[in-house]
């Protein structure tokens, strides 16, 4: 039996995702103690360090969706993973603050070129029946980030001490190389290229397809006047909020108060990285089945619960509870909201639309990390930071959600 070649192209979302957040941004997370040391930098400074980050990802985020509907996802995941691994590279060269800034800002641009378009290639290539649990393997790629960054980082700075840093960050820009040079390769914009139909797709997404092409098919009016959008976006950003302050500074507050060595915080950090593999396909088949709603609600709900657990204790039971819930609704929520784009606004429209939900989320995200870092300044530990976290993914999260309307793919 021949195998379908949207599992290839999945597998490549999940390159790409890898690339774009899995090493750029989490892998921040390991490096992140030992950057800290290397460049005497405050907690002020390494939680502004990510938000510049993901300023560079708000910047973007939207373009590259407009420019993926209007060019094709692939010149563009090319392109900016070009830039992601340059990036890195650069952040490792710096000998300043100030100069890290600007390797971590490209690494931001590009990222949102790797991510949002190879996320949007989801819809072209998977019917509406598959679409949730597609979307829960893409954004496995951050996973495997997790997976890869939590042992290797460790060992790099054992092996070169002081400056395992900036070697670190070497390792990572070559193995985003590598996914650039392979996605370049073999990325498709549609199944239409290879003479495929969607994956999974039915005789009425079929006629639809065939017998609506003569609708506009780039109607940005449908994406920004969508009152569900909006409220979908608001919802977006209060996990962009939450979840970036656990992710960030998860193995610094492990090493600095909580008593793990770097090795163990790695371990654990890998640990967490290898069960979120699953929470996609977990919560992708959730709200295919029950609703995009109820998975949502579910899912706030269990990390505001994770985020605030690991502020209030530095036990090890709470560590391990916290890293549990968080591991298995890690990367859901961004592939819900991939899902639900695509259930709206249909595969054309699904890259803008989901760039326009994510520059709401980025706001969020770009906040979360100069802000914890700097409760972290003024109470002398990020626990206060954490329990913030966790309020917020449980009010206006789980609480938002309980607000959605009754629509295609929501209910």
């Amino acid at each position: 039996m021949r195998i379908h070649y949207g599992i290839s192209i999945l597998a490549l979302i999940v390159c790409s995702v890898f690339s774009a957040l899995g090493l750029a941004r989490f892998g921040y997370t390991s490096i992140l103690p030992a950057m800290q040391e290397g460049l005497c930098l405050s907690n002020t400074q390494t939680g502004a360090l990510q938000t510049v980050n993901l300023i560079g990802y708000l910047l973007t985020v939207v373009f590259a969706g407009m420019f993926a509907a209007r060019y094709g996802p692939r010149i563009v995941i090319a392109l900016s993973l070009l830039i992601v691994s340059l990036s890195m590279i650069i952040t490792g060269l710096v000998p300043t603050f100030e100069a890290a800034c600007i390797g971590r800002f490209f690494a931001g641009v590009g990222g949102a070129g790797g991510n949002v378009p190879a996320m949007g290639l989801v819809s072209a290539w998977f019917g509406a029946r598959r679409r949730g649990l597609a979307s829960g393997v893409g954004v496995t790629g951050s996973s495997v980030g997790l997976i890869v960054t939590g042992p290797l980082i460790p060992a790099i700075l054992h092996q070169y001490g002081a400056g395992g840093w900036r070697i670190s960050w070497y390792v990572l820009g070559a193995l985003s190389l590598i996914v650039c040079a392979v996605c370049a390769k073999f990325l498709r914009n549609h199944p239409a290229e290879k003479g495929l139909k969607p994956v999974g797709e039915n005789e009425a997404e079929c006629l639809q397809r065939t017998h609506g092409s003569s609708a506009p098919s780039l109607n940005w009016k449908l994406v920004y006047k969508s009152r569900l959008l909006w409220k979908l976006s608001a919802i977006y950003c209060a996990f962009g909020f939450s979840y970036i302050i656990y992710s960030t500074f998860f193995v610094r507050h492990l090493v600095k108060d909580g008593g793990f060595t770097p090795g163990g915080a790695g371990a654990l950090w890998m640990q967490i990285g290898m069960i979120s593999m699953i929470s996609g396909f977990i919560w992708g088949s959730v709200s295919d089945r029950w609703g995009r709603r109820m998975a949502l609600l579910c899912v706030f709900t269990l990390q505001g619960i994770s985020f605030a657990v690991f502020g209030l204790s530095s036990g090890t039971t709470a560590v391990y509870f916290s890293s549990a819930l968080f591991a298995l609704t890690a990367w859901s929520i961004p592939a819900l909201m991939a899902a639900l784009a695509g259930d709206v606004f249909g595969a054309r429209l699904a890259p803008a639309a989901l760039g326009l939900m994510t520059i709401v989320f980025g706001i969020g995200q770009a906040l979360g990390p100069y802000f914890a870092g700097a409760v972290a300044d003024a109470t002398q530990s990020f626990s206060t930071a954490f329990v913030i976290a966790g309020i917020v993914a449980l009010v206006f999260g789980a609480g938002g959600s309980l607000f959605l309307p009754t629509a295609k793919g929501v209910t």
